[in-house]
């Protein structure tokens, strides 16, 4: 299947879950997730159309960006370690994955230095699964509150991720909590302006996130896939 023929599935099912919601299809951003292809297929990503890329590492976004960081908006969504900090800020507009007290200093710190601000959701896992990064649910608030007063750093969003079912319904509740637990922080009017994003669902569930509530969804491989899925590179 051709890139252009995944576009189209994509968007025709991203549709159909908001019909089925009653939202409406521009609620919905897409972030196509590029870690597993070269500069060169990215850029054939970047010709299509999609204009959001998401990479994970910066070791493997550096060649990405330094042949194609002037197209484009890009998605830091991967665990960020505090020393790589300085690799990315200025270079993405956003990053999804803020989750410790250290990151969100060291993130305030570098924006001050290069006069930019950060477009940050917070991560919170809230599934519980040991294996993956996030803040718990009742740790948000706290969290919010200790970096409230950093100017540089604007909360704009929540991240999760689901675990993978081979039925996606069964994630329906991973993102429905992600979502209340957005607007119950709403209630409380901790962050400067009220979190209006949610940045949930993959490949394999992104129709039920798009039903609960997904304002950015990542899709690998549904969507771009790895550099051996194609031919058009």
């Amino acid at each position: 299947m051709s890139l252009e023929e995944r576009i189209k599935e994509v968007n025709a099912r991203i549709e159909a879950a908001c019909a089925r919601s009653g939202r409406s299809r521009d609620e919905v951003n897409v972030i196509a997730v590029t870690k597993y292809i070269s500069a060169v297929t990215m850029e054939s990503v970047l010709d299509s159309g999609l204009e959001h890329v998401g990479e994970n590492r910066w070791q493997d976004a550096a060649d990405k960006w330094s042949r194609l960081g002037d197209r484009g908006t890009w998605h830091f969504i991967g665990h960020l370690q505090t020393n790589k900090v300085k690799d990315v800020i200025g270079k993405f507009e956003f990053i999804h994955s803020l989750d410790r007290l250290s990151l969100a200093q060291e993130l305030e710190k570098k924006a001050i230095a290069l006069g930019v601000r950060v477009k940050a959701f917070v991560q919170v896992n809230i599934s519980g699964e040991i294996s993956k990064y996030g803040l718990s649910p009742e740790a948000v608030a706290p969290f919010l509150e200790q970096i409230r007063e950093l100017e540089h750093v604007d909360v704009i969003g929540l991240m999760t991720m689901a675990p993978h079912e081979e039925d996606p319904e069964k994630t329906r509740l991973v993102f429905r909590g992600l979502r209340e637990l957005r607007d119950s922080l709403n209630g409380q009017a901790l962050t400067r302006e009220p979190i209006v994003h949610l940045s949930m669902g993959m490949s394999n569930d992104f129709e039920v996130a798009v039903e609960e509530g997904a304002t950015w969804l990542r899709l690998g491989s549904v969507l771009v896939g790895r550099e051996e899925d194609f031919h058009w590179a």
